[in-house]
């Protein structure tokens, strides 16, 4: 517990951008250099999905198909941050969202609530 913490988030109209960011301070650099990065999010009355993700020193990314173009995930090894932009948002992105770190640690989540 604990060991992911996330700020951001908000209220947000249709079209607008919201940047997430998630503190991974007690995993050690190695840890966070080779780990899966995450970042999911459960929409009301919907499981909870992977939004997109970012591995290894290579920094390879992923982002499922609804998200493709218009958010971003990237990190900052030296701070041991995780961020996601995003940007053209819409309602249908409203949900609570969670950064995972390492298949096994999870933040707090944030609300993102879109309007139209």
């Amino acid at each position: 517990q604990g060991q992911l913490v996330q700020s951001g988030g908000g209220s947000v109209q249709a079209g607008g951008s919201l940047r997430l960011s998630c503190k991974a301070s007690r995993l050690i650099t190695s840890v966070f250099n080779s780990a899966n990065l995450e970042w999911y999010r459960e929409a009301p009355g919907k499981q909870r999905e992977l939004v997109a993700s970012i591995s290894g020193p290579m920094r390879t990314t992923t982002y499922t198909d609804s998200v493709k173009g218009r958010f971003q995930i990237s990190k900052d090894s030296a701070k041991k941050m995780i961020y996601l932009q995003m940007d053209s948002l819409k309602p249908e992105d409203t949900g609570v969202y969670y950064c995972r770190a390492a298949d096994t640690y999870w933040g707090q989540g944030t609300q993102v609530t879109v309007s139209s």
